[in-house]
């Protein structure tokens, strides 16, 4: 090995100097809030029938939401709920009597919810 070869070492410090710092690659992150349509009082209510003995919670009153907006919603609240659920027709059903833990939910995303 002459003396005009480099080392592994040498090579790989070469190459990372031509790279740009770890503060340059990933930008500053900010915590920007999507803007909220005004949807008006939501309402979550509980629901027996037609689910064959299963209880459901219903949020209703968010027909001003767009269909990829109620998804997005339904998806941080199944996530944050820790439970099962879907979403269509401005209604989201969320699995089990979750009345209380939905509206403390949807009183903290800024949404005006209550509970009948």
């Amino acid at each position: 090995m002459g003396r005009d070869e480099q080392t592994w070492q040498e090579k790989l410090a070469a190459a990372l100097s031509g790279l740009p710092s770890g503060d340059d690659v990933i930008p500053d992150k900010e915590e920007v809030k999507p803007e909220k349509k005004e949807v008006g009082r939501v309402d979550v209510i509980l629901e027996r029938k037609g689910r064959g003995g299963k209880t459901a919670t219903i949020v209703t009153g968010l027909g001003a939401l767009t269909d990829g907006e109620l998804l997005e919603l339904a998806s941080r609240m199944k996530s944050r709920l820790a439970t099962g659920g879907s979403a269509r027709g401005g209604e989201i059903l969320i699995q089990g009597d979750r009345r209380d833990d939905v509206v403390r939910f949807l009183n903290g995303a800024g949404y005006k919810a209550r509970k009948i």
